[in-house]
């Protein structure tokens, strides 16, 4: 190998980084994330959800993770999102398998979201350049992902532990990494959660579904708008 030049290995360690790290920021700028579970209807044909996420995009929302499918209109229905809604910026959301990571490759999405502790599948998706925020439940699991060298992770799920939950990890655990509460939350959580500590919050189903869009989200927005 010539000296003083990265190997691939190397080069995807730097991008893995360098990921964590503009996710972060990005998080610091709007502590939001909306996860977004398309329905076989949406994947085949038209359906309310790309109007909803279109007009939460003109209302400044940011973050959106997009829950990953093998269904063959899942590609499609992303780009089509991708191209409704520009200044997304797209995640992949429940990915627990590697047969996933090709899709995201394809993709080319900055990151991705799963919803537990995979040392191997972290570590698979890291090779390939592509950042994937491990969920964390336990102690064991925070101070693993942490060893790893997972900058922020999810907690995950966040209402079965508590508000105060992460606090109390910082006894025992010491510095703690950057964290997004996933799991149970609404948009009437948002300022809560926020003010106790954690530094994002996910939000799911309850949040955009069949009755459309819970106007405390446009609310929030409105707000964090007016405050930059």
């Amino acid at each position: 190998m010539t000296s003083g030049l990265l190997n691939t290995s190397d080069s995807y360690h730097c991008t893995w980084l360098a990921r964590q790290e503009a996710l972060i920021a990005s998080l610091r700028s709007q502590p939001l994330l909306l996860v977004v579970r398309p329905a076989i209807k949406d994947l085949t044909g038209s359906s309310n959800l790309l109007i909803q996420l279109h007009d939460l995009h003109e209302a400044g929302l940011r973050h959106i993770e997009l829950a990953w499918s093998s269904h063959s209109g899942w590609i499609p229905w992303v780009k089509q999102v991708r191209q409704c809604c520009p200044r997304f910026q797209l995640a992949a959301a429940s990915i627990t398998a590697p047969m996933a990571l090709f899709d995201l490759q394809t993709l080319d999405f900055a990151y991705a979201m799963s919803p537990c502790w995979d040392p191997t599948l972290v570590s698979l998706a890291r090779d390939q350049g592509i950042l994937l925020v491990p969920g964390v439940f336990s102690p064991t699991e925070v101070h693993q992902a942490v060893s790893f060298g997972c900058r922020l992770v999810k907690l995950f799920p966040a209402i079965t532990l508590g508000i105060s939950y992460w606090n109390r990890l910082a006894a025992p655990l010491g510095s703690l990494p950057f964290v997004i509460a996933a799991g149970g939350l609404t948009a009437h959580d948002l300022s809560n959660w926020l003010s106790a500590g954690y530094d994002a919050v996910a939000l799911g189903h309850q949040t955009v579904g069949s009755d459309g869009v819970d106007p405390k989200l446009f609310t929030w927005l409105t707000q964090v708008s007016n405050l930059a």
